[in-house]
């Protein structure tokens, strides 16, 4: 039975798993090697000690109520989309709340995690940490990675040939960089558009010289306000949307998709992306597009190879005279802690089942939290995650026998090898995922049975996005605050935008809308349960 558990990491994952150790009266010990929490929310000008921090001016891509804690929602005068700062003071709020921090021990480095010698029969484990020059052994019933994707910069550099040879410039990665003022007046290539590769291009037009943006991905473009001003992943992640995706062909769905990113421009005018592309990414950037319609972002391809002074490309064109080589290629993770026999049972991600546990551990007491890539929030994820992982720990879910997690793990995820770059388009539905952790955590509402019982939740949960708060009506943890949370979304969401008041009568358009629709989909569930797919039966 697990009692103590070790969280290592006191970033989103690490306090969503502390708490729900709590939660399911576990005692948790949670690792943080820094002086804060936060992992890589907290912003710091420092760019030692291996640690990976934003940039000084990042927001998040996801909105306040996709991406908070699922019983704490974000205060609603926080702006929709959070800077740093603001995400890092509503982490405080919810440690401050649950009484967290206790459990916390800073500036303490894990240095191993290795089995105890009965792991067969007990499922221990010997962490060694070191506080302060001075090392600690400790026994833990139960272990929970939570040290997250950016760990260890990604830098190809072999793949450009002279830039560490011959390019007599400056390079480095995203990881270094913090604002923009170093590069006034300079001309600098951005190699890689993912977000970060997207963000720094369009800052770093405002002060330098001339950006060049590098890719060699096809690049969907889209904005976090949607075509009537509300949050885009509100609008677009809904259980509504995602039955249409699981009716439709999957390549109608795809062609709806272009012309919905071509609507707000032409891609392929821009050379972004074409709608024959079969592989490509989605990133979020309003101003890109603007950038390079004004010129000040130029768009090139992939780099061949580097001069003393200039970048020559694939399509054989040469820009002369630059003076810095920016990195965006994103960053591979590690856990040098873990001993071999353990790290041998999963090269990535991908070989974990559900993205969590080791298929192949003679014990399920190891769990990596928030390694998985969504279409979503990745902090909702983690929640997700270690609250059935947690409930596993605590005796009230289990793992199936080692065979079928190992079939699993085989038939969702592809053998091929890709660099962290190239993954962007291997990202997880958000509501596949956490549908089918919370599914297996007992925590999945019923929208057919809520459609009986309470018809103005199950609507607003059908049509409305699929926020957090939905994982609280039902099953352990349910909170008694959930309901009023979904019915009172858009209001928190409305509620920073009205510093300035407007006469309006256009308000609950959407309410009638969903009334009248209600019907025909409640048919069309109703029909697709009886042969057999039920996605949201509880």
């Amino acid at each position: 039975m697990v009692r103590r558990v070790a969280v290592i990491g006191a970033g989103v994952g690490g306090l969503a798993s502390i708490k729900c150790c709590l939660d399911e009266g576990l005692e948790p010990t949670c690792f943080e090697r820094s002086e804060d929490i936060g992992g890589v929310w907290r912003y710091t000008d420092s760019v030692g000690e291996r640690r990976v921090s934003v940039y000084r001016s990042v927001i998040t891509n996801t909105s306040k109520e996709m991406s908070c804690f699922s019983d704490f929602p974000c205060p609603e005068d926080f702006p929709n989309y959070l800077p740093h700062s603001l995400l890092l003071e509503y982490f405080r709020m919810y440690a401050q709340h649950f009484h967290l921090l206790q459990h916390i021990h800073f500036k303490t480095t894990v240095l191993s995690v290795r089995k105890r010698p009965d792991f067969t029969t007990s499922g221990q484990w010997e962490v060694v940490t070191e506080t302060s020059g001075v090392r600690e052994s400790h026994i833990f019933d139960a272990v929970m990675v939570c040290t997250g994707h950016y760990q260890d910069p990604y830098l190809p550099l072999a793949s450009f040939p002279g830039i560490d040879t011959r390019f007599k410039g400056q390079y480095l990665h995203s990881q270094e960089y913090k604002d923009m003022e170093a590069f006034k007046g300079k001309r600098v290539l951005v190699v890689g558009i993912g977000n970060t590769g997207g963000d720094l291009s369009v800052e770093l037009s405002r002060v330098a010289a001339k950006v060049f943006l590098s890719t060699r991905s096809n690049t969907w473009v889209f904005s976090r306000v949607s075509d009537h001003g509300f949050p885009s992943d509100m609008v677009n992640t809904t259980r509504f949307n995602h039955f249409l995706e699981w009716l439709l062909p999957s390549a109608l769905m795809k062609r709806i998709k272009f012309q919905k990113f071509n609507s707000w421009f032409n891609h392929a005018n821009y050379g972004l992306a074409s709608t024959k592309s079969s592989n490509f990414k989605v990133i979020v950037n309003e101003e890109l597009p603007f950038c390079l319609l004004s010129g000040t972002v130029v768009l090139k391809p992939n780099v061949k190879e580097f001069t003393e002074t200039s970048a020559v490309f694939e399509d054989g064109t040469t820009e002369e005279n630059i003076d810095v080589v920016l990195f965006a290629t994103g960053y591979t993770f590690s856990f040098p802690f873990l001993e071999e026999s353990v790290l041998s049972l999963f090269n990535d991600n991908r070989s974990l089942y559900k993205h969590i546990f080791p298929p192949q551990l003679e014990k399920p007491t190891l769990a990596i939290i928030g390694l998985v890539q969504l279409t979503g929030s990745v902090m909702v994820g983690a929640e997700m995650q270690a609250r059935w992982v947690t409930g596993i720990f605590a005796g009230w879910n289990k793992l199936p026998p080692t065979i079928r997690m190992m079939a699993d793990v085989l038939k969702k995820n592809p053998s091929v090898k890709r660099k962290p770059f190239e993954t962007e388009n291997l990202k997880i539905s958000f509501i596949s995922y956490i549908d089918e952790i919370a599914l297996c955590a007992g925590v999945r509402p019923s929208v057919l049975r809520l459609l009986l019982t309470d018809p103005r939740l199950a609507l607003a949960i059908f049509f409305g996005p699929c926020t957090p708060y939905q994982y609280r009506l039902v099953g352990r943890g349910k909170w008694s605050g959930a309901r009023n949370a979904i019915l009172t979304q858009w209001q928190r969401t409305l509620k920073p935008l009205r510093t300035r008041v407007v006469d309006d009568c256009s308000d609950g358009w959407h309410w009638h809308l969903m009334c009248l629709l209600a019907l025909p989909v409640a048919l069309l569930l109703s029909k697709y349960t009886r042969l057999g797919w039920s996605p949201w039966a509880g």
